[in-house]
């Protein structure tokens, strides 16, 4: 591992986000990136490790989850890789933003939110594993209400 690369490793437990969190916050800070950067790739994180933790397997036995995040010129590229069951999180239904909280279904809005942060968001199953790509440029080019 260089030192532009973060690896992590974690088992398919809640209370693993808030370690990654701050590694994550580490990484960033001690690299001059933004808070806002760092706090985007964060909240991408939790909710994608939350729904695999929470949603992605059928048994209690712990399961690794692998994050790399490497620094590249102009953005941070971020890769999960884990064995839970395969989700495609960009076939995700679009969420009706639009509707009343009484009027919405629930569960969705954290994918959306996942692809307004990230400026890339990519998935593939390889290998019985589920590999998302998330690229976050180094500079914030939009806001999440510009998409």
């Amino acid at each position: 591992m260089n030192e532009e690369t973060l690896e992590i490793s974690l088992v398919n437990d809640l209370r693993e986000i808030a370690r990654v969190a701050a590694q994550i916050d580490e990484f960033c800070a001690s690299r001059d990136i933004t808070s806002e950067v760092a706090y985007a790739v964060n909240l991408a994180l939790d909710e994608l490790l939350t729904n695999t933790i929470s949603y992605g397997y059928d048994d209690d036995e712990p399961h690794r989850i692998e994050i790399t995040v490497g620094l590249e010129a102009e953005a941070l590229d971020i890769v999960i890789t884990d064995d839970s069951a395969a989700f495609d999180l960009s076939n995700a239904p679009t969420p009706d933003i639009g509707a009343s909280l009484e009027e919405r279904p629930l569960g969705g809005l954290g994918l959306f939110l996942v692809h307004q942060m990230m400026d890339s968001v990519e998935y593939r199953r390889e290998g019985g594993r589920n590999i998302v790509t998330l690229k976050k440029n180094k500079t914030e080019e939009k806001s999440p209400e510009e998409g």
